[in-house]
């Protein structure tokens, strides 16, 4: 009996040891095609995929009303890269708009939202929980009830057509407060209580004692608000008419408008940024997700 447990053991823990390999395969799958396609020539993504979007093709004198999903391209080229970076301009541009307002938000975000924590953790007045569920509410509210509002706030600051009409929506969302609270209710008070006997105000003990320790929390935090306002699309195109002004989320989701050949590469570039992050601060965010109590 005793040796009939350890087996079952293994076996619970190979077969489900398998799944999680399957698992991680399909989810894998896009980003490797993706990535082994970028390196084909344009010929032969024309060949696999065609006008994508337009059945019952010919294709080198064939009917096929798929695409043909290649693994491996046939020849490896960079040409595609080059289109890209070289002989398109206006991915660069794009590129730096997603940038300019994506870095802008992050670092704004981070600093309200540590700020708001603090004090609806930390600090004791009237009112302080009614006021965090009132702020927390607006985090539950989708972007379409929001919407309006914002349009006509920018409308009436006059910056319609402008970056900031995203930036400063972004820097004073909810989200960063309510997850960065969660992390600092488990900050004891008595830290706060010894800091003030020694004479620490609470600009000096929020940046000596609590930012030291809530480090896990803000990594999480950059990650996530990096990787959302990174892929909008919905913000740049009602806020932004100038396509020149718009980020480049916009222009991969308008990439396949007769620019296949170098949608792979695009893509792949659009990708790098968020997976460097990720994979610097990995253990940051997860133990910054285990310990806010965020699930999901």
């Amino acid at each position: 009996m005793n040796r009939v447990v350890p087996v079952v053991k293994v076996l619970r823990k190979g077969a489900l040891t398998f799944v999680m390999a399957v698992i991680a395969v399909l989810l894998l799958f896009p980003i490797v095609i993706t990535f082994t396609n970028s390196l084909m020539t344009e010929k032969e993504i024309e060949i696999n995929y065609g006008p994508i979007g337009q059945m019952n093709e010919v294709i080198e004198g064939r009917e096929d009303p798929f695409v043909n999903l290649k693994l491996l391209p046939d020849q490896v080229s960079l040409d595609q890269y080059t289109k890209v970076l070289l002989d398109n301009p206006k991915y660069l541009t794009m590129f730096w708009n997603s940038v300019f307002m994506v870095v802008p938000i992050i670092a704004g975000q981070t600093l309200v939202a540590a700020l708001a924590a603090y004090a609806f953790s930390k600090l004791k007045f009237r009112g302080r929980d009614p006021l965090f569920l009132i702020y927390v509410l607006t985090m539950l509210m989708p972007f379409q009830v929001t919407l309006v509002p914002n349009y006509i706030m920018a409308d009436k600051l006059g910056l319609l057509d402008s970056s900031y009409a995203i930036i400063l929506p972004g820097i004073f969302a909810a989200f960063g407060v309510f997850m960065l609270r969660q992390f600092m209710l488990d900050i004891p008070y008595a830290y706060i209580e010894a800091s003030k006997m020694d004479g620490a105000g609470h600009l000096l003990i929020f940046y000596k004692i609590i930012v030291p320790m809530i480090k896990p929390g803000l990594a999480a935090l950059v990650i996530l608000l990096f990787v959302d306002y990174w892929n909008m699309v919905e913000q740049p195109l009602i806020f932004l008419d100038d396509p020149f002004k718009q980020p480049l989320s916009v222009y991969l989701s308008r990439i396949n408008e007769g620019e296949r050949g170098i949608a792979f590469a695009a893509s792949i570039l659009y990708m790098a940024p968020m997976v460097m992050l990720f994979l610097y601060a990995e253990s940051y965010f997860i133990e910054g997700v285990q310990l806010s109590g965020i699930k999901g």
